[in-house]
């Protein structure tokens, strides 16, 4: 089987070259013919030069510069869609994705799978971060709609004819891994162990876990508008039985006690209709998004083999 590696690349100056140079390593031994693609995600060090170095020194490494920073999973978009061989790898390129790992990924993807990821066994972050990135893993893989995979990773090796499912998304916010569920249910994981990062620290903070959640449940499922619903449904039979008691204490007692509560029944129930038009409001959003015609990449220039 012939191997493209995928890394999206942010502030990688001091990782990339450790990197490649332990696939030089690991690939020639699991794979055939391979090559390793990095997408500088318009990144403000010096990475983009690295990349040119490693072109020059490693016949196979290829170099995507990008006009600006458009987020990881575009980055990640742009590099399998330039890849060339029929199976991709995707990684990170902080070195906590361990390739030694590698060839396991290939061995499963080999026993007839589509997709499998390399699964964390333990996850070496603070523990809030830990919560919110469990909690996003979930969703994907609750709209990804398959059963066998609770988890998911940026780690993974899948088909290259996959592609062909999402080949004409150009939505500037999307998913890699709800895209793949596209094309395939055929999934699979194998445990890996993540090594501890040596330089800098993690791009992903809780706003923007946050706005990884809304994306999801906004852009690939209808279930926020359904639990919307069902809040206004519920909230329509309270109102009627609060009418009751109104109407009822009016008419034993003949008059109506507590601005207290009035206020807070006010209150209430215009809580639940801001939280629907801000529901509605992000389906909007992405609708916009999807109509305005942003590309969710644009490449400057490229390096490496027949560039």
């Amino acid at each position: 089987m012939n191997c493209s590696v995928v890394i999206p690349v942010y502030r990688g100056e001091h990782t990339l070259e450790p990197l490649v140079k332990r696939l030089a390593e690991i690939l020639p031994a699991c794979v055939g013919e391979f090559e390793v693609l990095l997408v500088n995600d318009g990144s403000p060090d010096h990475s983009w030069d690295v990349i040119e170095a490693l072109t020059k020194q490693y016949s196979w490494v290829r170099g995507i510069k990008l006009m600006r920073n458009y987020g990881q999973e575009n980055a990640t978009l742009c590099g399998i869609r330039e890849a060339r061989f029929d199976a991709i790898v995707t990684m990170d390129d902080d070195l906590q994705h361990n390739p030694a790992y590698l060839p396991q990924l290939i061995a499963k993807l080999n026993e007839g799978y589509d997709v499998v990821y390399g699964v964390l066994r333990v996850r070496r972050q603070v523990w809030w971060k830990s919560i919110f990135s469990a909690i996003v893993k979930r969703a994907i893989s609750s709209v990804m709609g398959v059963a066998t995979i609770r988890d998911i990773s940026a780690y993974k090796a899948f088909r290259a004819e996959l592609k062909q499912a999402f080949s004409s998304t150009n939505s500037p916010d999307m998913q890699i891994d709800v895209l793949l569920s596209w094309a395939t249910t055929s999934f699979a994981s194998v445990e890996v162990e993540e090594a501890p990062r040596t330089v800098g620290t993690s791009n992903y903070n809780f706003v923007k876990l946050i706005k990884v959640s809304l994306l999801i449940l906004t852009n690939y499922t209808t279930i926020p508008l359904r639990l919307a619903s069902v809040m206004g449904f519920l909230f329509t039979i309270l109102g009627f039985f609060i009418m009751l008691y109104v109407a009822t204490v009016y008419f034993t007692v003949g008059s109506i006690p507590g601005f207290t509560f009035l206020i807070s029944a006010v209150i209430i129930f215009s809580g639940v209709q801001l939280f629907a038009l801000g529901i509605i409001g992000e389906y909007l959003a992405r609708l916009f998004e999807r109509s305005s015609g942003r590309p969710p990449y644009v490449i400057r220039k490229t390096t490496g083999e027949n560039s």
